[in-house]
């Protein structure tokens, strides 16, 4: 399998003529009945090579956790496997110390180490291989490990925190999370990367408005809210990464694949949310057809910038929805099995028909909107596109 990236590469290094590489994407094209662009390629295994690599590359770092975990254990021994009973505050005071210097190191040492171990082994897998999914669990590593050890060594110097002290420390270790995964992206350029540095900036401004306002002080319909609004910007963001290429024929594609698919539920579940799906069999009917409407704006807006991730993100909610709705008229019985052929065909006729119903829909949008959109119809591919 070779992804776009890769006929860039041979285009860059001369093994393909710019004209060569654009007659093929014009006849892959042909083959499949569907613009390239839209079929919305990443590469996540170019063999079973990969997996067999991947599988190498969880159980090593799984043993460098696991490693880190045991020399903070000799640092910090759990104070519940040595403590002798407490019968006076001061040993609760101390008992209290000891755990929270045992927890924390518990996360700053395997983090840290877990992150020291992903870096060379991306400057091979990543680098010099390219291997699409260990190149993903690397740097889901890496950031992830910088995480753990900067809130861990916020644990460790901060022995007395409370809930706006934890936000502080939830956004210093994504801010500096977010800071790792710029640098990971300039040596490594996997698409990932930038998703996990926009999750991380994410997180720091919510952790930061809960440490101004007090996370107690929030109830959970704020926090879908501010988690929203995050997500709107994520959706923006990979908007204007698709605007650069609307070809979508070099590697600011496959950026803006992995930026949708981070901003999908965070768009979604609040949304869900806010209407009541995640409250069980408490949904109403007004609620459930607001599911089912909200839904159908995601379709159109789905096909309008020819990405569906907004559409898996929310299927399970109008699974959810129409399940209820079918128990309500009396299908009790059926309900589900009804649920999963309406949604299934729906679906599938969907995606046969995508183009001729994606067609319809852009023509419907301002002229200059369709300019920035991805075209609806065969277009001449620019014989040269910059690999980045």
């Amino acid at each position: 399998m070779y992804s776009e990236d890769d006929i860039n590469s041979a285009v860059a290094a001369g093994a393909m003529s710019a004209e060569a590489a654009a007659g093929f994407r014009a006849h892959m094209t042909k083959v499949r009945e569907l613009p390239r662009g839209s079929e919305e390629n990443f590469r996540l295994i170019n063999s079973f090579n990969d997996i067999f690599v991947a599988i190498g590359v969880i159980i090593l770092l799984v043993a460098v956790g696991a490693i880190g975990q045991a020399i903070a254990g000799v640092i910090a021994p759990n104070p519940y496997l040595l403590a002798e009973p407490i019968n006076t505050a001061a040993g609760a005071e101390d008992y209290e110390a000891a755990w929270h210097r045992y927890e924390a190191l518990q996360l700053c040492l395997p983090g840290l180490l877990v992150a020291a171990a992903a870096w060379p082994l991306a400057e091979f897998f990543t680098r010099k291989r390219r291997m699409a999914l260990p190149s993903i669990l690397l740097l889901l590593a890496f950031v992830g490990g910088i995480f753990s050890a900067c809130f861990g060594l916020g644990m460790a110097v901060i022995a007395d925190g409370n809930d706006r002290i934890g936000a502080i420390m939830v956004s210093a270790s994504a801010l500096v999370a977010a800071g790792a995964a710029y640098f990971h992206w300039r040596r490594f350029m996997v698409p990932i990367t930038v998703a996990a540095g926009s999750a991380a900036v994410a997180a720091t401004f919510i952790a930061l408005i809960l440490a101004a306002f007090d996370p107690r002080e929030f109830d959970e319909n704020i926090l879908f809210g501010l988690i929203f609004v995050a997500g709107l910007a994520v959706w923006s963001f990979a908007m204007r990464w698709d605007i650069s290429d609307r070809e979508r024929i070099t590697r600011r594609s496959d950026v803006a694949f992995w930026l949708h698919l981070l901003a999908a539920p965070m768009i979604a579940h609040p949304i869900f949310a806010l209407l009541g799906v995640t409250e069980g069999d408490n949904l109403g009917i007004g609620a459930a057809v607001g599911v089912l409407a909200v839904y159908v704006a995601f379709g159109f807006v789905a096909l309008a910038i020819d990405r569906r991730a907004l559409l898996v993100s929310a299927l399970i909610y109008v699974l959810f929805a129409l399940t209820f709705l079918f128990r309500e008229f009396g299908a009790v019985e059926l309900n589900f099995a009804l649920t999963a052929l309406l949604i299934g065909s729906a679906l599938l006729s969907l995606s046969a028909f995508w183009q001729p119903i994606r067609r319809v829909v852009v023509s419907a949008l301002p002229n200059g909107l369709q300019d920035k959109l991805p075209a609806t119809e065969d277009m001449p591919l620019p014989v040269s596109a910059s690999p980045a």
